[in-house]
């Protein structure tokens, strides 16, 4: 299984919800990798980080030429050849990070009428995808395909299909 490590800075934990960001993203990652089997490779490891507005701001402007913040960034560090090319054994090899804008996260998830775990859960599922080479920005097919997979991730976790209105 994908070796997740999780930090988060200035996440606090919705009042009236209990749990933890790190079972979720542990949670979250374990239903990615039953949807997309890549993901479950005993050698991967990737960061996820929960941070601030302000933060993820800085990394979109950085890397991304986008001066604004964002809900999820993910930095793969593996193509998808590489990926599916990587032998059982061997040393770790590190897939990429992902990071969360909290502040971004819990407007859309209060817009959508979800928790902001349930929206962070698939915020996660999205940011591995791309990790593992899925994309949604250069075809309609793309898109279809990778939607499609979170909705199989979420619904392995109880979260109802996130793009529930496009058929």
């Amino acid at each position: 299984m994908l070796d997740l490590d999780v930090a988060v800075e200035g996440w606090p934990w919705p009042e009236g919800e209990s749990g933890d960001w790190d079972g979720v993203s542990r949670t979250a990652a374990d239903a990615a990798g039953k949807v997309a089997p890549e993901l479950s490779h005993d050698r991967l490891s990737a960061s996820l980080l929960f941070t601030s507005d302000a933060e993820i701001h800085s990394l979109n402007r950085e890397w991304r030429q986008r001066d604004k913040p964002t809900n999820v960034l993910s930095f793969p560090m593996l193509s998808r050849e590489e990926l599916l090319d990587l032998d059982r054994d061997g040393p770790p090899v590190m897939l990429g990070d992902i990071e969360l804008g909290h502040e971004t996260c819990a407007r859309e998830a209060d817009e959508k009428g979800i928790s902001l775990a349930h929206h962070a859960a698939h915020l996660i599922v999205h940011g591995l995808l791309h990790l593992a080479g899925h994309d949604h920005v250069h075809s309609e097919e793309q898109a279809e395909a990778m939607e499609d997979l979170e909705t199989a991730a979420l619904a392995k976790m109880g979260i109802a299909d996130p793009y529930g209105d496009r058929h």
